[in-house]
């Protein structure tokens, strides 16, 4: 089992940055695809960038595919998402998941993954 808890939301300006993570527990945090999703109000929860257990696989949703980076280091636990050039659309909750998978695929399906952070609030005004 792993708990997850992010942090690094807040308020910023329209085409600003911000950098989310996700520091996980437990000594197996290797075996776990990682994935960040958002839920803003009125709106179904969505992927926003998912890595796999190495790193070496990584997606992006086309909504933010160019504007951010997800990367992990597995020797410290943790997963982030560098967020750049912000928009007033990407203002939701973000949450980190974890899926215990060591494969090559990238998994971005909310329902695949098996535990789920809190999440951090991202306002970003216009």
């Amino acid at each position: 089992q792993v708990q997850l808890v992010e942090s690094g939301g807040g308020l910023v300006q329209a085409g600003g940055s911000l950098r989310l993570s996700c520091a996980a527990s437990g000594r197996t945090f290797s075996s776990y695809a990682m994935g960040w999703f958002r839920l803003a109000p009125g709106k179904e929860r969505e992927f926003v960038a998912g890595i796999n257990w190495s790193g070496g696989g990584r997606y992006y949703a086309d909504s933010v595919k160019g504007r951010c980076t997800i990367s992990r280091d597995n020797a410290k636990n943790t997963v982030t998402l560098q967020m750049n050039s912000l928009k007033p659309e990407d203002t939701a909750a973000y949450y980190c998941a974890a899926k215990r998978a060591r494969a090559s695929y990238v998994y971005t399906g909310a329902s695949e993954y098996d535990y789920w952070g809190q999440g951090t609030q991202v306002t970003v005004s216009s």
